[in-house]
């Protein structure tokens, strides 16, 4: 019985695809597996900030109105010292003293 001798040396053209075909599939496998792995862990991180983050709060409610004369007498003042930098003239402090004070 002769012995056949298999081929030695370099594998031949379907050797090479095969291994090629073995090589890329192993690599796409464990791609999908890290990037489902890290999806997984960035949900969990997700929900346990959620879990840990304070609940909302409520804005503040406004403060109360001042009173109206307090405010009279501000804007008053405010006129005044305007007036008595010379930024309004005699005429438009009287017009906004009269506004005011109707």
């Amino acid at each position: 019985m002769p012995l056949r001798r298999g081929r030695v040396g370099r594998p031949g053209l379907i050797g090479t695809i095969a291994r090629t075909a073995v090589v890329a599939g192993t690599a796409t496998a464990t791609s999908n597996a890290v990037n489902r792995r890290g999806a997984q862990r960035s949900a969990e991180q997700q929900a346990y900030a959620q879990q840990q983050a304070p609940p909302p709060q409520q804005a503040p409610p406004p403060p109360p109105a001042p009173n109206a004369g307090d405010d009279t007498v501000a804007q008053l003042g405010k006129l005044a010292e305007l007036h008595s930098a010379g930024a309004l003239s005699d005429a438009e402090f009287a017009a906004a003293k009269a506004k005011l004070l109707s």
